[in-house]
C-alpha cells in the first residue's frame, strides 16, 4: 500500500500517492490531509517575542550591545551602569518588535480575509453556504462566473456546452489571457444535478502535492472504469472564473497542499541590501573599535609593567590581578564598554523609522495610482521598502526596447491597397495628432467607443461592399482564441491571449464584423448589422513551428473556408505562384510603412 500522510507517533510519512474518494469526509479524514486553511503570517501570540529576539539579534549590531551588556555585569570589568546599554537596546528592540508586530497583523487580517470568503459546498443533496477554510479534500463545490477558485479542483461539469470553462491565470503566471479547461466526458454527464453529483462516488489517485503549475498526473476510478487526468482538468487555487456561468470541482488538493501555497514556501525572515550593507559597515566599525581596545590594552599592560608596580601603594591593582597582562586583558574589556559608541545603535532606529515613512509615502503617491484599474499603490510591508528600483537586470525583446505590451490597429493592406495613413487634397501625408478627425463609427451600435483610426476611405470600402475588405475583417473575426463577454446588453469585453489578437477583432468589430459568440462547434458574428452562425469544423493553434492559426468553418451558406493569420515571411511561402504580383506589394506596405493612394492594385487572376 502506497504511503500517504499518516501519522507514526510524532512524525508524518512523507506521502507518495493521494487517494481521495468524492462526498465521502469519513474515509479522507483518515489520511489526515490538510484543509484549506492557509498560514502566511510568521507569528502568533506566543511565538512573536522568541522569534523576533532571535531575527533581531542577526543584527551584528543587535548582538555587540547584547554582548556588551553581558560584560557590564562583570565588576572587574565593567566601568559603566548597565542601564546605559540597556535602555537603548531595548528601544531600539521596542522599535524593531513594534514595526515587525504591525506586519505581521496585517498578514493576519489578510488570512482572515481570504479563509472566510464564502463558498457553496455540496452536502447531503443541498448545497450549503460555507467558509474556505472549512473545505475538506473530497468535498464537491460549486463556483460562479468571477469566482476565485477554492482549492485545486477536479473539473466534473460546468455551464457550457461539453463542459467547458474559462479561467484567468494572472495570480498565478502574471497572464491574463484566458485558458480553457474541459471536464471528462463521463463527470460532464452530471451537468450541475445535484442529486447525481450527491450519488458521484469517483475515486482519485493522484501525485504528491508539488509546486508544479503546469503538470499533473492522476486517475479517476468510476464504476469499475479507470480515466486517465491530466492539467486540463485542473482547476487551481487563486484562478478566477471567467466567462462561465457556473461549475462544480471535486477538491483535490487543499490549503497548504495547493499548487499556489506550494509556490510560496514558509515565510522567511528577509534582508534587504542596506540590511546586509549596515552589517558590514558596523563589522568593519566593531573591527576598528577592537583595534583600539588593543591598542589601549598593550599600553595598560606596559605601563603597569614598567610604572605602575611602583605606585602599588598609592594605585593598588584591582583584587584578584596579580600582573601586568592580566591587567591589560581586563582593560581591553573596559575600554570596549567605554568606547561602545563608536557603534551606531541609533542607526538601525534611524533606517526602520524611514521604511516606516516611505511605507505611507508609497500609499499616498498619487503617480503611483493606476486610473485604468482605479487601485492606488500599496505597501504590503514595510521592510523591503529600499529594494525597489534596484535593479540589476533589464530583460528585453532582441531590440533592446521595454514597451507596454499595448497593440493598436493603425493601418493595414488588403488587396495591394494601403489603408490607414491620412493626405490632404493635395496628396501629401498628414501627421495624425490629437486635432486630426477620427472615422464616426456611430452607424455601428456595436462598436468601442474606445476604437481610433483615421483614414475614411476604409469606412467607406467596407460601406460599398468592397470584396476583398469584408473577407479581410471577416477573417479577422473568425480567425482567433478571443473569448466575448457582455457584461450588459451591447457591452461587449473581448478577452484575449495576446494584445495583438484582441487588436485585430476589436479593428474588425468597429469596422462591421463583430465577434459576438463562441461555442466549442460554432462562432457567432454579427456582419454589418446581420447576425451568422458560423460552424466550427477545426482549429489549428499557433505555435511557434507552424507560425500561423488556422481556422476552417462552413458558413451558414454551406460554404467550406479555409482562413489563416500568421507570420508574412510563412504564408508568402504558401501562396500560389499567381500571387507573385501581390505579393510583392505586399512586401512593400510592410517594409516602407506608408504610399500614396495612387500606388496601383495589383490584382491575381
Amino acid at each position: 500500500m502506497p504511503l500517504f500522510g499518516l501519522q507514526y507517533g510524532k512524525e508524518k510519512l512523507k506521502e507518495e500517492e493521494r487517494h481521495v474518494r468524492a462526498n465521502s469526509r469519513d474515509f479522507n479524514l483518515q489520511f489526515e490531509y490538510a484543509n484549506n486553511r492557509i498560514k502566511t503570517s510568521k507569528y502568533n501570540f506566543f511565538t512573536f517575542l522568541p522569534l523576533n529576539l532571535f531575527e533581531q539579534f542577526q543584527r551584528i549590531a543587535n548582538a555587540y550591545f547584547l554582548f556588551l551588556l553581558i560584560l557590564q555585569l562583570i565588576p572587574q570589568v565593567s566601568s559603566l551602569s548597565w542601564s546605559t546599554t540597556v535602555v537603548p537596546l531595548v528601544l531600539v528592540l521596542a522599535v524593531s518588535a513594534s514595526k515587525d508586530a504591525l506586519d505581521d497583523f496585517n498578514r493576519h487580517k489578510s488570512d482572515n480575509q481570504v479563509n472566510n470568503r464564502p463558498v457553496q459546498v455540496l452536502i447531503n443533496g443541498r448545497l450549503k453556504d460555507d467558509k474556505w477554510m472549512n473545505i475538506q479534500v473530497g468535498d464537491i463545490i460549486k463556483l460562479e462566473n468571477n469566482n476565485f477558485v477554492t482549492a485545486d479542483l477536479l473539473l466534473l461539469s460546468s455551464s457550457e456546452p461539453h463542459s467547458l470553462m474559462y479561467i484567468e491565470t494572472a495570480e498565478l503566471d502574471g497572464e491574463t489571457n484566458l485558458k480553457v479547461k474541459q471536464a471528462l466526458t463521463v463527470t460532464s454527464e452530471l451537468a450541475g444535478n445535484l442529486q447525481k453529483l450527491t450519488e458521484f462516488d469517483g475515486e482519485i489517485r493522484c501525485e504528491a502535492p508539488n509546486n508544479k503549475l503546469d503538470r499533473f498526473t492522476g486517475t479517476l476510478i468510476l464504476k469499475g472504469e479507470k480515466y486517465s487526468l491530466d492539467n486540463e482538468r485542473l482547476l487551481l487555487r487563486g484562478c478566477t472564473i471567467r466567462n462561465t456561468e457556473w461549475c462544480f470541482g471535486l477538491v483535490v488538493y487543499a490549503g497548504p497542499d495547493t499548487k499556489l501555497m506550494q509556490n510560496s514556501g514558509k515565510t522567511t525572515f528577509k534582508r534587504t541590501s542596506i540590511d546586509r550593507l549596515m552589517n558590514v559597515l558596523v563589522l568593519v566599525i566593531f573591527v576598528f573599535l577592537a583595534t583600539m581596545c588593543l591598542i589601549l590594552a598593550v599600553g595598560n599592560s606596559i605601563w603597569e609593567y614598567q610604572k605602575g608596580f611602583y605606585f602599588q601603594v598609592y594605585l593598588p591593582w584591582a583584587e584578584g590581578v596579580h600582573s601586568a597582562v592580566y591587567s591589560g586583558f581586563l582593560m581591553f574589556w573596559s575600554y570596549v564598554i567605554i568606547l561602545n559608541t563608536v557603534v551606531p545603535i541609533s542607526l538601525y532606529v534611524s533606517v526602520e523609522i524611514i521604511r516606516l515613512g516611505n511605507s505611507f509615502y508609497i500609499d499616498w503617491d498619487r503617480k503611483m495610482y493606476c486610473r485604468l484599474r482605479d487601485t492606488p499603490a500599496q505597501a504590503r510591508t514595510t521592510t523591503l521598502n529600499e529594494e525597489l528600483g534596484q535593479i540589476k537586470y533589464i530583460f528585453s525583446d532582441k531590440t533592446s526596447t521595454l514597451t507596454q505590451n499595448i497593440m493598436a490597429f493603425n493601418k493595414c493592406s488588403i488587396d495591394g491597397k494601403f489603408y490607414g495613413d491620412v493626405f490632404d487634397s493635395n496628396g501629401h501625408r498628414l501627421e495624425i495628432n490629437e486635432k486630426t478627425e477620427k472615422v464616426d463609427f456611430s452607424y455601428n451600435p456595436l462598436a468601442d467607443p474606445k476604437f481610433a483610426f483615421y483614414d475614411h476611405s476604409l469606412v467607406e470600402a467596407v460601406k460599398l461592399g468592397d470584396t476583398p475588405t469584408h473577407t479581410f475583417f471577416r477573417l479577422l473575426s473568425l480567425c482567433h482564441t478571443v473569448m466575448p463577454e457582455e457584461k450588459e446588453e451591447g457591452d461587449l469585453v473581448y478577452q484575449a491571449q495576446s494584445p495583438d489578437e484582441e487588436a485585430l477583432v476589436t479593428a474588425a468589430r468597429n469596422f462591421g464584423f463583430v465577434f459576438h459568440a463562441r461555442t466549442p462547434e460554432t462562432i457567432t458574428v454579427v456582419e454589418m448589422g446581420e447576425t451568422k452562425v458560423y460552424q466550427l469544423l477545426a482549429i489549428l493553434d499557433f505555435n511557434n513551428v507552424r507560425k500561423r492559426m488556422s481556422v476552417v468553418v462552413r458558413s451558414p451558406d454551406n460554404e467550406l473556408t479555409l482562413y489563416c493569420k500568421g507570420a508574412d515571411t510563412i504564408l508568402f511561402e504558401l501562396l500560389h505562384p499567381s500571387c507573385r504580383p501581390l505579393q510583392e506589394t505586399t512586401t512593400e506596405h510592410l517594409d516602407v510603412g506608408a504610399w500614396p493612394r495612387s500606388s496601383p492594385r495589383p490584382r491575381s487572376d
